[in-house]
């Protein structure tokens, strides 16, 4: 059987410091004959923006791990010099575990940065911060190089340029009940997808939204401030007992399972919202779920035990399988759920389990997914089963790709 070659990984960091926790991780994990993992090998190490770029060009590395601050250029300019060169590279972010590292941080996803990792907060602890690295780095390198390769072996084996598989509608009789609420599960990548998905959500969008995006606290209240300025709908890091109506997108704390819950009635109320079931966010600190905590499961989970037929699941970018038990329970229940398709996906771990599971009503390019909302919300979506042809956000899809938007 031939062996598959290792995985080739370029560290840039100014720290000689990282630089020997770099090296004495990757050279473990080659001696490590029991990981799970695939094999992967230290290329090279640069010690500045410039050392890094070239590098870039005479290693050829399969996954860049970047640092933010650097000599000569820091890691958001050897971003900026990456994209402008066309390069797809996947790069993960090496970040400190602050508020400036944080929006930094947000600021690298949102300019083509894969993912990230924080950094040992102790890295003269030699022990704790190879175990903090392992535990965070290398899962991530290897989801992003398998992703890239499988990604490239599907545009060189395709000779047409419609990405039919991301515009799967799965055929159902199930009857369409109004849409109350849209949960929403993201990881790798999702900072991203988010920034470009809902600023296309209008400011009178009829239901409330709820998500869970695998980051540390911090990182999810920079993250909220960040897309509420570019966002129609207001967005808000969640607390608990707030309460579940149109007009706010709730972002799920890093550190704290999300779910939504009965309203609590005031003395003397009668109702709920008006055209609703009243809801509100209740956080709590269940031990992990899945390895996650905010996890997707518990929001999906919660959707469909309380709107049943009117949840709608929206699985996007991820490495993983949180979300898939509770994407379910939303299907068995009679609501809807949409996947974001592999080619727009920085890794289609999340979605992929969703769709390959075949639970999914449509998977979708990131590009048609708020379309697909507004339609579906709207009581226009229309079903496969129903007409014979793809529902209006796939057409719509199919058209831009036809003529070169996606």
């Amino acid at each position: 059987m031939k062996q598959e070659r290792p995985i080739r990984v370029l560290a840039a960091d100014d720290s000689a410091v990282m630089r020997g926790i770099m090296a004495k991780l990757f050279g473990t994990h080659a001696q490590d004959r029991l990981s799970e993992l695939p094999r992967m090998e230290l290329c090279g190490m640069a010690r500045d923006g410039m050392e890094c770029l070239e590098s870039v060009k005479q290693l050829q590395p399969d996954v860049l791990v970047l640092d933010l601050e650097m000599p000569k250029l820091n890691g958001l300019d050897v971003l900026d010099r990456l994209r402008a060169d066309h390069s797809k590279l996947p790069v993960i972010m090496c970040s400190s575990y602050t508020e400036y590292g944080a929006r930094s941080t947000l600021e690298a996803l949102a300019r083509g940065a894969s993912d990230y990792v924080t950094k040992p907060a102790e890295q003269r602890d030699f022990a704790s911060a190879m175990q903090s690295l392992s535990r965070q780095l290398l899962p991530r390198i290897a989801a992003l190089a398998k992703d890239t390769v499988r990604k490239g072996e599907v545009r060189a084996g395709s000779s047409i340029g419609i990405p039919t598989a991301g515009l799967k509608v799965t055929s159902t009789t199930k009857p369409l009940s109004p849409i109350e609420v849209i949960v929403i599960g993201l990881s790798t990548g999702g900072p991203a997808a988010l920034e470009q998905l809902l600023p296309s959500l209008p400011a009178d969008f009829p239901v409330p939204v709820l998500i869970v995006q695998h980051m540390p606290k911090l990182f999810t209240g920079a993250l909220a401030e960040r897309l509420d300025r570019c966002c129609a709908l207001r967005v808000e890091q969640a607390y608990d007992d707030a309460m579940i109506r149109p007009g706010t997108i709730w972002l799920a704390p890093g550190d704290a399972h999300m779910e939504v819950a009965p309203r609590r009635k005031m003395a003397g109320e009668e109702g709920g919202v008006t055209g609703m079931r009243g809801g509100r966010v209740r956080l709590h600190q269940q031990e992990p779920l899945n390895h996650c905590r905010p996890s997707v499961d518990y929001l999906f989970y919660s959707a469909a035990r309380m709107y049943g037929a009117g949840a709608l699941a929206l699985m996007m970018t991820g490495m993983g399988s949180d979300g898939l038990d509770g994407a379910r329970a939303v299907h068995e229940g009679g609501g809807v759920v949409l996947a974001q398709d592999e080619a727009s996906s920085a890794v289609w771990g999340m979605p992929g389990r969703v769709s390959e599971a075949g639970i999914a009503d449509a998977t979708l390019p990131l590009s048609a997914i708020a379309g697909a909302l507004r339609q579906r919300v709207s009581g226009e979506w229309v079903t496969k089963h129903e007409t014979g042809s793809r529902h209006p956000a796939v057409e719509t899809a199919r058209r831009e790709v036809q003529h070169g938007l996606l």
